[in-house]
């Protein structure tokens, strides 16, 4: 499907709206291939209330990335129109948790990092693709407010996370993971319930030191329980330190 993408200030404006007036409802989450990332499916496994590994078995379908050399987890899609499972006719049945290109849809968001003090830069364009007809709708506002508007600050957060550690891997291990370091990235990132059983509960963060109250936290708190698995990844790949 072809598309047009035009850069866009994060305060300038622009006119979009989505809704189900518009003619082309629905249409944005057929003919898929939607990459989820972890915070997507710590979202919607808890949305579902499902173990990660069920909602990871169920729902998505994993393969290699080109650039990246890691896996990467995709919706399953549906029948021959390719659509989103959680889509109906009266649209997203999970909304409240849907993932994060969803939110930030039709922006496109990229970032830099300063490497000295580690600040992110964020630049968006605007994804104009021929079915989308919300472009055509009155309503005015910048990436900044859409943002806002559709809950994506904590998305964006977490998912930072994720575009650090697949920096650090491509450039201190450039091509594909071997095997067991593919188990680590997928058991660290994604499939946080066996994590938490397998290493959480395992007394592993206890015997690196980290404060008992800490480790508490991360039993219970999925958020901190995910940027946990993102810093043992680090630990176990790239001989990076515990830091909580």
């Amino acid at each position: 499907m072809s598309e047009d993408m035009i850069p866009v200030g994060a305060n300038e404006s622009f006119q979009f709206n989505c809704s189900k007036e518009n003619k082309c409802f629905n249409e944005c989450c057929r003919d898929l291939n939607q990459f989820l990332t972890p915070y997507d499916i710590l979202r919607l496994r808890k949305n579902l209330n499902i173990s990660t590994e069920e909602f990871i078995n169920k729902y998505t379908t994993t393969h290699m990335g080109d650039e990246s050399g890691l896996p990467v987890l995709t919706f399953k899609v549906v029948d021959n129109e390719l659509k989103c499972p959680f889509v109906s006719d009266e649209g997203c049945t999970v909304y409240g948790d849907r993932p994060a290109s969803c939110r930030t849809y039709p922006l496109a968001r990229a970032i830099s990092r300063n490497r000295d003090t580690g600040k992110i830069t964020e630049y968006f364009a605007l994804i104009k693709e021929p079915h989308c007809l919300g472009f055509s709708c009155e309503k005015k506002q910048t990436p900044n407010e859409w943002n806002s508007d559709q809950e994506i600050i904590k998305y964006n957060e977490m998912n930072d996370l994720l575009m650090e550690l697949i920096s650090l891997k491509n450039t201190t291990i450039p091509g594909s993971l071997d095997s067991v370091s593919m188990d680590i990235f997928i058991l660290g990132c994604y499939n946080l319930d066996r994590f938490r059983d397998n290493v959480v509960n395992d007394d592993f963060l206890a015997k690196h030191n980290i404060p008992a109250d800490v480790v508490d936290k991360i039993k219970v708190d999925d958020e901190l329980l995910l940027k946990t698995g993102i810093n043992w990844v680090k630990y176990e790949l790239f001989g990076m330190d515990l830091n909580f």
